[in-house]
């Protein structure tokens, strides 16, 4: 069962995403929050594995919430639900440790796929948002690289391997079969990648080799 967190500072959008979830198998909505600072004060005292996180609230916006959530012990994965597609929105969330960022006007058979891909330790970007984090990858490219490069020099030939294919966007399974590796070998591949790279979830990771240009 996937324990989610709903946060908006919309009742009627709770509401909303709560009635999406209600009959779903497998998904189980413990908790609302109005806010940033109440999200990260009911993940704290109840076991949650997927939040679904506005952006713009009162008193702690998402993309601090995010922070602080995937800073927990048991850090919950988090998609961003928003109306707002800016650039700077995008990659803020993404380097605040979301594994997700959709739209609001996303198809509700896609936020429920979000909810399961982040759950089972995968990465689901809406595609505007997915275009303009390669776009600031592209304006910003000399930026941070040397360090980028240096924490990719810890991985081995076949981490790297790994990396690249996830950073293009490959799931464990896909990595597998282009690498010709079982699928838990891939996931060993990934655990090692993320603790030697120093970042919390495989969307960092893959920021991290395009900063370093391995993947583009």
């Amino acid at each position: 069962m996937i324990r989610t967190l709903i946060v908006d500072d919309d009742s009627l959008v709770r509401l909303a995403l709560a009635d999406i979830l209600d009959d779903v198998p497998g998904i189980e909505v413990v908790a609302q929050a109005g806010d940033g600072l109440e999200a990260v004060q009911r993940a704290g005292a109840l076991r949650v594995d997927v939040a679904l996180m506005d952006v713009r609230m009162p008193r702690m916006d998402g993309i601090a919430a995010t922070e602080r959530l995937r800073a927990l012990p048991s850090p919950p994965e988090v998609v961003m639900l928003t109306t707002f597609d800016l650039d700077q929105y995008v990659y803020d969330a993404l380097a605040a440790g979301a594994s997700g960022f959709l739209l609001k006007d996303t198809d509700p058979a896609e936020i429920i796929r979000a909810i399961q891909v982040v759950a089972a330790g995968q990465a689901m970007l809406h595609p505007a948002a997915a275009r303009r984090l390669v776009d600031r990858y592209h304006r910003t490219a000399s930026r941070d690289v040397q360090a980028a490069q240096q924490r990719l020099a810890r991985l081995t030939p076949r981490e790297s391997d790994v990396l690249g294919l996830l950073a293009a966007g490959a799931s464990n399974a896909e990595i597998a079969d282009g690498l010709g590796m079982r699928e838990s070998t891939v996931k060993a591949h990934v655990s090692r990648i993320l603790a030697a790279l120093e970042v919390g979830n495989r969307v960092q990771a893959a920021l991290c080799a395009r900063d370093a240009g391995l993947a583009v």
